[in-house]
């Protein structure tokens, strides 16, 4: 048992090596939070509400590319009887137009990279999409 220290030492290098990222970023002061986002102008409604767009978005997308490029159907219906078209373009990108301040905000915080970009054409300099 003459290698404690050693094992010890190992330990401890190991640990500060694992939670470096986390004590890290309290040191420099950053916050732990989501990102704050620029939201589209009050009163206007998005298509799904707002807990269940921020987790399935993505599938939601999914569903009306599938939709419209495999059925033609274009138009979606909300619960309460709302229509929007299907389009990340034209319905998504006409109120949530900043792509920076907006989409990549999030997708950055939590480190995904969509594929949505590699089909459409970014909304120039935070243009609206109308």
């Amino acid at each position: 048992m003459r290698d404690r220290g050693a094992i010890f030492a190992g330990l401890v290098f190991f640990l500060a090596l694992v939670t470096y990222p986390i004590w890290s970023g309290l040191a420099a002061g950053e916050g732990g939070g989501p990102p704050e986002l620029v939201l589209p102008p009050e009163g206007e409604k998005c298509v799904e509400e707002t807990s269940a767009m921020r987790t399935d978005h993505m599938q939601l997308l999914m569903e009306w590319r599938d939709e419209v490029v495999r059925d033609n159907d274009r138009i979606y219906t909300t619960a309460d009887g709302r229509r929007f078209y299907k389009s990340l373009s034209g319905t998504c990108m006409s109120c949530h137009a900043d792509k920076e301040q907006f989409c990549d905000r999030c997708h950055n915080y939590v480190a995904v990279t969509p594929y949505c970009w590699d089909c459409h054409v970014e909304p120039p300099g935070g243009q609206r999409w109308d």
